[in-house]
């Protein structure tokens, strides 16, 4: 019987690549120069320091600019509320989004539920797996849920025949 997993995973090497670009395109910036700026990356996020909030809006966006060349989806990014740090800096967290919660693994049933397709999907902890007779029904269900705008995103891996 044909099935595949929909999972949402991000590379973690690639994570750590962009963050060690940024690091490098902060230090030689002509407009960072004088001024405190740091990235650190953690096991599950991102901690943004930075001299002020002109500073900081800047460091995310060459965060984020890195990580789309790097083919990380800044779909996967969490970012929380900037909060004051010392010295007038600023400090910003970001988590790494990965797998698919409970409430969206939900929301991802109901949809190829109402595709009233022949496939059963089923939730596996962090991923969801759809199973059916037909490898099109499968193919199908993956174009649905490309177009559709979920808040994540969603990679079809373990595609059996």
């Amino acid at each position: 019987m044909p099935s595949l997993d929909i999972v949402s995973k991000i590379d973690l090497q690639e994570v750590d690549n962009a963050v060690n670009q940024a690091r490098k395109e902060i230090g030689q910036r002509y407009d960072f120069k004088g001024t405190h700026n740091e990235i650190d990356l953690n096991d599950d996020h991102i901690l943004i320091l930075a001299a002020d909030d002109y500073k900081l809006q800047a460091v995310v966006d060459i965060l984020k600019g890195k990580l789309t060349r790097r083919g990380v989806p800044t779909k996967c990014l969490d970012f929380h509320k900037a909060e004051p740090a010392s010295g007038n800096a600023v400090r910003q967290r970001v988590d790494l989004v990965q797998g698919i919660s409970k409430e969206k693994g939900k929301e991802i049933v109901k949809m190829i539920k109402g595709t009233k397709l022949k496939v059963q999907p089923q939730i596996m902890e962090d991923e969801v797996r759809v199973s059916g007779k037909k490898i099109d029904d499968l193919q199908e269900i993956m174009q649905e849920l490309k177009g559709a705008d979920l808040g994540i995103e969603l990679q079809f891996v373990n595609m059996r025949s």
